[in-house]
């Protein structure tokens, strides 16, 4: 029988998460999964995540968490107000009728509704893209100076208590 004690499931998460990368590397790492998650390529970033943390060989589960903080709930604010700031950026003007025609569209949609939904939300592609890559710049700088912050603090804090690094 396994006992998972407190100590234990330290321990494994330990040996489970350390890499012997420097603590700027593995913000670094982290940074990009935060660029990555919040980029526009929205359905692919794990993909891309794995991809370039396997290419540059970098920490994954650094590379992944960043990209995880994008979580769900944060995802259509997000993109909303990236667009929108995308949109104002270019001059973007939103169409006669848009909303009705949004709200008409979503009240009746399928898959099989797709492409009318995708022409509707065509001259928006370039707002969203410049918009999320502009905040996915600033949340992964933002997403560096703090992971690193916190890194070099544990390293002290272990340090300070004789648990080596």
């Amino acid at each position: 029988m396994i006992h998972l004690t407190k100590a234990a499931i330290a321990r494994w998460l330990e040996r489970l998460l350390h890499t012997h990368d420097t603590p700027q590397r593995t913000a670094a790492a982290f940074a990009l999964g935060v660029l990555i998650g919040f980029s526009p390529l929205l359905g692919v970033h794990t993909l891309i995540c794995l991809v370039v943390a396997f290419a540059f060989d970098l920490n994954r589960v650094a590379v992944l968490l960043g990209a995880y903080t994008n979580l769900p709930w944060f995802i259509g604010p997000y993109y909303a107000v990236a667009t929108i700031l995308g949109a104002e950026i270019l001059g973007t003007q939103m169409p006669p009728g848009f909303l009705r025609q949004m709200r008409d569209l979503l009240s009746r949609w399928s898959f099989s509704e797709l492409s009318p939904l995708i022409e509707l939300l065509r001259p928006f592609v370039w707002a969203y893209a410049l918009g999320s890559t502009l905040l996915a710049i600033a949340a992964a700088l933002l997403a560096y100076r703090a992971s690193l912050a916190f890194i070099l603090a544990r390293h002290r804090h272990r340090a300070h208590h004789g648990h080596g690094q």
